[in-house]
C-alpha cells in the first residue's frame, strides 16, 4: 500500500508539472480567492474590533427629571438590566453628576466659580446604557419610548447618536456581505479553472491511463495522481497567497491602528499565524479536491 501511495503521488508530481501554464494559472486564481478569504477572515476580526471600541464611546443616556424618586430611577434600572439587548446600565446621581461635571471643568475658572455660586444643582440624575451589540440601541430606545416612563424621562440622547451607530453598522455590513461574494464569485472561478486543467491532463494521459488499465491498475491507482494534484494545487495557493498577504498586511497594519487604536493587524496575524495559515490550507485544498473530484468523475470513465 505504501508502495502504491508512493507512485500515486510521484504521478500526480509529474501531471502537476507536466501541465505548466495551466498549473500557473490555475495557482494564481487559487491565490486570489485565498487572499480575498484571508482578507475577509481579518476584515471580520477587525470590524469586531472596531464595534467594540466605538461601543465603549457610545451609549444611551437618559435623564430624569428632577422631582423623579432616587428609588422609581433605580427601579427604572433594574429593569433595563433584565433585557437581553442591555450589556450595562449605570446609575449616575444629580450629585455624581455634579462632581464629574466640576472635575471635567476644574481648569476653567470661569466655570468653576460659575458653579460655585449656585444656589442648587442645575443637573439631572441619569442612566448610561451601553448594549451588547450596536444595532441593538434603536430595541433599547424603543422600549425608553414607553408611555408609562414619559412623566419620568426629561431626556434620552439616542437620537444624537442614531445616525452614527447606523453608518457603522450599515458601513460593516456592506463591507463584510461585498466581502463573502467577492470571495463565493474567485472560489468558483477558482473550481472552473482548476475543474478544466484537471480534465486537460486526463485528455492528455489518454494514452498512459489505457496502458495502466491494460496492466491491471485499480481505479484508485488511476484517479489518484490527478487528485494529488489537484492538492499540490491548494497547498501552492495556500503558501504562496499567504505570503503575498504577509507585506499587505504590514502596508495596511498602520492605517488600521490609526484608525482603530485597539487594533494591531500586524500583532495579530503574528499571534495567530499557525491558525490563519490552516485556514488557508483547508480553503485552497478544498477546492483543489472537489475541483479534481469533479472533473475526475465526469472526464475518466473507467
Amino acid at each position: 500500500m505504501i508502495v502504491t501511495l508512493s507512485r500515486i503521488i510521484k504521478y500526480g508530481f509529474q501531471t502537476f508539472f507536466r501541465n505548466g501554464w495551466l498549473s500557473v494559472s490555475t495557482i494564481s486564481i487559487m491565490i486570489l480567492a485565498a487572499i480575498v478569504f484571508e482578507g475577509l477572515i481579518l476584515f471580520n476580526v477587525t470590524g469586531k474590533t472596531a464595534i467594540n471600541s466605538i461601543q465603549e464611546k457610545i451609549d444611551i443616556s437618559v435623564y430624569f427629571k428632577s422631582n423623579v424618586p432616587e428609588d422609581s430611577i433605580l427601579s427604572i434600572k433594574r429593569s433595563l438590566e433584565k433585557l437581553d439587548e442591555v450589556a450595562s446600565v449605570i446609575y449616575v446621581s444629580r450629585d455624581q453628576a455634579l462632581q464629574d461635571f466640576k472635575k471635567r471643568h476644574e481648569n476653567d475658572e470661569a466655570i468653576s466659580q460659575a458653579v460655585e455660586e449656585l444656589d442648587e444643582n442645575p443637573l439631572l440624575a441619569a442612566i448610561n446604557i451601553k448594549a451588547k451589540d450596536p444595532r441593538e440601541y434603536k430595541a433599547i430606545a424603543s422600549y425608553l419610548d414607553n408611555k408609562t416612563l414619559q412623566d419620568q424621562i426629561e431626556k434620552v440622547s439616542y437620537a444624537q447618536n442614531e445616525v452614527v451607530i447606523d453608518r457603522l453598522v450599515g458601513l460593516i455590513d456592506t463591507l463584510r456581505n461585498g466581502g463573502i461574494v467577492l470571495t463565493i464569485f474567485l472560489a468558483f472561478l477558482a473550481i472552473v479553472v482548476t475543474f478544466n486543467t484537471i480534465r486537460l491532463a486526463i485528455f492528455s494521459s489518454n494514452d498512459q491511463i489505457g496502458i495502466m488499465r491494460l496492466v491491471g491498475a485499480s481505479n484508485t491507482f488511476v484517479r489518484g495522481p490527478f487528485i494529488v494534484e489537484g492538492i499540490l494545487y491548494g497547498v501552492v495557493s495556500a503558501i504562496v497567497s499567504f505570503v503575498f498577504l504577509i507585506p499587505i498586511i504590514s502596508f495596511l497594519s498602520p492605517y488600521v491602528n490609526s484608525f482603530i487604536p485597539e487594533m494591531n493587524l500586524s500583532l495579530y496575524v503574528s499571534g495567530n499565524v499557525l491558525s490563519l495559515l490552516l485556514y488557508q490550507f483547508l480553503f485552497c485544498i478544498g477546492l483543489g479536491i472537489f475541483s479534481s473530484i469533479i472533473a475526475v468523475r465526469k472526464y475518466l470513465h473507467i
